[in-house]
């Protein structure tokens, strides 16, 4: 029920945010709709309702296609009406409604009128709807009257026109592309707006000619660009084609660095800002070349305009981390920024100085750092932190004053993020400054007696167990940390007596007391603590080997947890006791390797259910212990495992494929279920005479297969670096097999080669995509923008139902659904599917699937995919027309 507006004289009405549009419904609005078909209209009734229509689609509201049809064609009624504010939203629901092909019809012959009006407002905004909703053949007819409005007198006309054009280029770019003599006169028009347009859509144009971009900005920038905004964009090309002809530095840099350099004497502030952030970020620039625009920058620095001093003192950080000496010109300015109202300015400022200041300098900046730090949020002070530890390893004899500033902000209020990053960084000087060791672990003792963060007081206690023996004074650190017994909950607790057994372990004189303080641990509350006292007691009093001992406490386990805890769980309780050596170092993938019981099937329409991400760590952790498999790079994806045997057969065999950017691995479980037999030195053949892009390159095999004793072996392959390249393999499982003595479960010294037979194995499309949802769909697709937009249609061919297109397109494409839009309502004959995904290269797709039945029972789909790569997008249509 729709809350009711409150009255103006309310107690709460500075409180309250008031909407025209609180409690409205679509179903109320699509009555209100129904005005427009009256014989005398109310232009500002209509307004109204086609606003609070605009209101209901940009919060999400879907209409039916039964109600999107009816409000457009009462739409269309009102371009009877003359009033010019009434039409303008006319225009606007139209380019929202997206209406079909057939639908279009209707309006091309409203708008193709408006598009020749007298009424330059008019011309504009059909020139504007008209390139939204139109396909390729109707814009061939209307082709000439936009080449002539690009040319128009009117900028408004003119503007339109190129903007459109570029919206265009990416579902038409050959008609587009014949405008180009028409886009470069308007580049010389005096209109700012339209000189900027036309140069953004000349350059598009010819983006993937070089030379032509070469041959365009070497006439701008000898030509008079009048506009400030097309002076931005000519200097972004300029220094693209800089970037682009960097080999060529004697012939091709000059001339473009000169107009660079003199578009630092523009009258625009913007055009100033954009030469000198453009000269910072040239490649191989010199401290000489970058004079002036350090220059430029210091004025702007003490300019009045906070987004001038912003600007200015942002570029100036990123400079300082290259070229700080070239920045300290700036540094009396810089200090001044400091008290600044905006705090991203301060902040700025403050590490801007950290990174260039001297040695000489550090006190004075401590001392207006210290009264700054109090005004900002905590993520602003954690990138002051982070420069302070920079300046700190800089200038080591500082330590003092620098460890004390940050001991005293530890012991303000502070969130964990905040208290976490000063923590990290005292640790950090702690490890590389030898002298700072003493008084940075005693800044960390005071900490942990009044710190309510249980990681960070864990973490600590485990350094001050690694580091504080080794000081000169060891026996300082006890009583902080034997008050973390008494004082702290249970993890804290069994953290402080794992470092007390530290202290014991590698200080002896401290031992005994060390003892003495265990032995009250016995009686804690809680039992890991009371486990870990009698361990470390046990340990500490026995009679065996010091090294041995500091290996068990200080030691890295260099055993797989998920091994150990198999290890412990198969042990059975005996007179032998358990064998820590026993546990297999190697990492086992036991539960996909396991052959699965009869029976039971994959879940899902597409096989078995994705590895969870705990399994997905295993896999690259397996991968990179594997010296052959080392250099692969980081690893994309893993797939389910795919079984290529059947049940009940005397050897399982299922296969993982592993995807990196220029490899694919594939890795094969293996497990025997012959009870009297032993395979050694077990190998896959794979034939990828049918994979021809891939070339096999390492293999590793497995020593032995014991029976029900689950192990891998693996193939890699090379491929094309960032392709996703397609291929069939055909697999050979090849082995000695040994006889196995029943009684004694020896095996015998002579085997004999044998191979199996396996099924085929594919990669395809879909594995070179991860399954990546986004929560809000619509705002994904649209801040994604349409840059990198392909749209186009395909025909499916005859399906029994849409579910069974909508689901093969899915599996086809390996993408996550979104909103539930994998689920097609019964006997619909339209439907669209919301998918998004990352492709290998870690670029994010999102594609909008719209199915419709066309015939008895043929399936027609329109694909639109919107990536950060236009060559990601062509590639999803590639996969789909392939597939």
């Amino acid at each position: 029920m729709a809350q009711p507006f409150l009255k103006k004289d309310d107690d709460h009405d500075d409180e309250v945010d008031y909407s025209p549009f609180l409690g409205i419904e679509k179903g109320a609005v699509l009555q209100e709709a129904r005005v427009f078909n009256d014989p005398q209209l109310d232009p500002r009734r209509c307004s109204q309702v086609i606003t609070k229509l605009l209101y209901l689609l940009n919060q999400g509201e879907t209409f039916t296609k039964v109600e999107a049809t009816e409000v457009f064609f009462a739409v269309t009624k009102l371009f009877q009406s003359r009033d010019l504010g009434l039409r303008r939203m006319v225009y606007v629901i139209i380019k929202e409604l997206s209406p079909s092909a057939d639908e279009v019809i209707i309006v091309t012959s409203s708008l193709m009128k408006d598009m020749t009006s007298k009424t330059d407002m008019y011309r504009a905004n059909a020139i504007r709807v008209l390139c939204q909703i139109t396909d390729g053949t109707l814009l061939t007819q209307i082709e000439r009257y936009l080449k002539q409005a690009i040319v128009d007198k009117n900028p408004v006309v003119a503007s339109a026109a190129l903007v459109s054009g570029i919206h265009l280029l990416q579902t038409n770019p050959e008609i587009v592309k014949r405008w180009s003599n028409e886009v470069q006169e308007a580049v010389q028009s005096r209109a700012a707006l339209v000189q900027f347009h036309a140069l953004a859509l000349l350059h598009q144009i010819r983006q993937n000619d070089r030379l032509a971009v070469n041959k365009l900005v070497s006439s701008l920038t000898r030509g008079s660009v009048r506009s400030p905004l097309a002076q931005c964009l000519l200097i972004r090309y300029t220094s693209q084609v800089i970037r682009e002809s960097a080999s060529n530095t004697q012939t091709g840099d000059r001339p473009f660095y000169d107009f660079l350099e003199g578009c630092l004497r523009h009258k625009a502030e913007m055009v100033i800002f954009e030469a000198a952030r453009a000269i910072t970020e040239l490649n191989g620039v010199t401290s000489r070349e970058l004079t002036s625009a350090i220059t430029v920058l210091q004025l702007f620095l003490s300019s009045t305009k906070p987004v001038l001093r912003f600007a200015a003192v942002r570029t100036l950080n990123k400079v300082a981390m290259t070229h700080p000496i070239a920045v300290t010109n700036c540094n009396i300015d810089m200090e001044s920024l400091i008290s600044d109202q905006n705090r991203s300015i301060a902040t700025l400022a403050i590490t801007t100085l950290l990174k260039t200041g001297n040695e000489s300098s550090v006190d004075r900046l401590m001392k207006q750092i210290t009264t700054f730090m109090s005004d900002i949020a905590d993520e602003f002070k954690i990138v002051v932190i982070e420069a302070i530890r920079s300046l700190c390893l800089k200038f080591p004899l500082k330590h003092r004053s620098l460890m004390n500033f940050l001991s005293n902000i530890l012991r303000e209020e502070g969130g964990f993020e905040y208290k976490k990053a000063i923590v990290d960084s005292i640790v950090i000087l702690i490890r590389d400054i030898p002298e700072a060791k003493e008084s940075g672990l005693l800044h960390l003792c005071e900490f942990i007696e009044d710190c309510e963060f249980t990681y960070l007081s864990t973490q600590i206690l485990h350094f001050l167990g690694i580091e504080g023996p080794k000081t000169s004074d060891p026996s300082k650190y006890i009583r902080y940390i034997y008050n973390r017994v008494h004082l702290e909950n249970a993890t804290v607790r069994a953290g402080a007596v794992s470092t007390l057994a530290k202290f014991g372990a590698m200080v002896d004189s401290l031992k005994p007391r060390i003892f003495v303080l265990l032995r009250r641990c016995l009686f804690d509350t809680d039992d890991e603590v009371r486990d870990r006292a009698t361990l470390y007691l046990n340990t500490l009093g026995a009679d065996g080997a010091v090294e041995d001992m500091k290996e068990f406490l200080f030691g890295s386990l260099d055993i797989p947890l998920v091994n150990l805890e198999r290890s412990l769980k198969n042990y059975e309780p005996s007179e032998e006791s358990f064998d820590i050596n026993s546990v297999p170092k190697e990492v086992k993938i036991q539960a996909l390797a396991e052959k699965k019981a009869p029976g039971k099937k994959p879940t899902g329409l597409g096989g078995p259910p994705p590895a969870p991400p705990s399994t997905i760590d295993a896999y690259e952790k397996l991968l990179s212990s594997i010296p052959e498999f080392a250099n692969f790079g980081k690893l994309f994806k893993s797939s389910a495992p795919v079984e290529l045997t059947e049940a009940e057969t005397e050897y399982a065999v299922n296969v993982v494929k592993h995807i990196f950017d220029g490899h694919v691995v594939f890795q094969y479980n293996c497990t025997n279920t012959i009870p009297e037999q032993l395979l050694e030195n077990v190998t896959v053949i794979v034939d990828a005479s049918e994979a021809e892009e891939f070339a096999e390159v390492a293999s590793k095999p497995l020593r032995s297969l014991p029976y029900d004793s689950p192990g891998q072996t693996f193939v890699a392959f090379e491929k094309p670096e960032g392709v996703p390249a397609v291929g069939k393999f055909s697999n050979m499982l090849r082995f000695i097999v040994k006889e196995v003595d029943p009684s004694t479960g020896e095996a015998e010294d002579d085997g004999v080669e044998d191979e199996y037979q396996l099924e085929e194995l594919e990669v395809v499309a879909a594995d070179y995509m991860l399954k990546v949802g986004v929560s809000n769909f619509r705002n994904a697709w649209e801040s994604m923008g349409p840059d990198c937009e392909r749209v186009d249609e395909y025909d499916l061919g005859p399906r029994e139902n849409l579910a069974e297109a909508v689901n093969a397109v899915i599996n086809l494409l390996g993408m996550q659904p979104c909103e539930g839009t994998e689920v097609v309502p019964s006997n619909s004959r339209s439907h669209t599917c919301l998918l998004s995904g990352v492709y290998i290269g870690n670029v994010k797709v999102l594609v909008r699937l719209q199915f419709g039945i066309d015939g008895p029972k043929d399936v027609a789909m329109k694909l639109a995919v919107r990536s950060e790569d236009e060559a990601v997008s062509d590639a999803i249509h590639e996969i789909v027309a392939s597939g």
